[in-house]
């Protein structure tokens, strides 16, 4: 039998029990409140999250040395992140969803007809599309003018900038979705996004997107 020096004082079985109860409750507390924080679904759609978007990240490693000259300020994805399912409509009123465009690789925008930069980008993105819009590829370039909803039409009629498609979200919930995921610090704001809904690339800020600069490094991003 093993030595057992008598003068080592014992705790009654009653304090023993109680302190061993506390250290459970402790553990217990702490998984409830991770659970309460992160859900236990939470928590799965981010490890699911984590493995869609882990080729986004590979992907940006990729193109990152075309990201110069014209669209130098793109700043690569270096973590995974998918996108919130971003819901809009469409120049019919019909609501539109980001999950509509899976399987093709999307460069969102966000305007306003109040914002002069935006206005000044929205020509090289008319011509973005009109050159590399297809199957693989498209802008999507959303409105958020929330006053005069025939003003950003105006705009674009005026302007001839017909290869774009007409999206727009009044109540601009699209920008605040953003923001909350950190891409959508001012205007204008574009996010370069995969097939599976993951950010490859953001800029806050206007680019010039018809320069040979952004066109290699769109061509980069939709090879197959």
């Amino acid at each position: 039998m093993p030595d057992i020096d008598p003068s080592t004082p014992k705790l009654p079985r009653a304090n023993a029990y109680r302190i061993r109860m506390t250290v459970v409750s402790v553990i217990i507390a702490a998984a409830a409140g991770m659970g309460g924080v992160y859900g236990i679904g939470g928590l799965m759609r981010n490890a699911h999250a984590q493995a869609q978007c882990a080729p986004a990240v590979d992907l940006a490693k990729k193109i990152a040395p075309f990201a110069k000259g014209e669209v130098a300020a793109l700043t690569m994805a270096t973590a995974p992140l998918q996108l919130p399912d971003l819901a809009f409509e469409d120049s019919e009123g019909k609501t539109r969803k980001l999950s509509e465009w899976r399987g093709r690789t999307v460069l969102i925008n966000l305007w306003a007809t109040w914002c002069v930069p935006c206005r000044k980008e929205m020509p090289a993105l008319d011509k973005l599309q009109e050159t590399l819009g297809g199957k693989d590829f498209e802008v999507v370039a959303i409105n958020i003018d929330t006053r005069d909803p025939e003003k950003p039409k105006t705009f674009l009629k005026e302007g001839n900038l017909t290869k774009l498609a007409y999206f727009h979200d009044q109540k601009a919930k699209v920008f605040q979705e953003l923001k909350s995921a950190g891409r959508a610090l001012g205007m204008p704001t574009s996010v370069l996004v995969d097939g599976a809904g993951c950010e490859i690339a953001t800029i806050a800020g206007p680019a010039e997107w018809a320069s040979d600069d952004a066109m290699k490094l769109i061509k980069a991003a939709t090879a197959k």
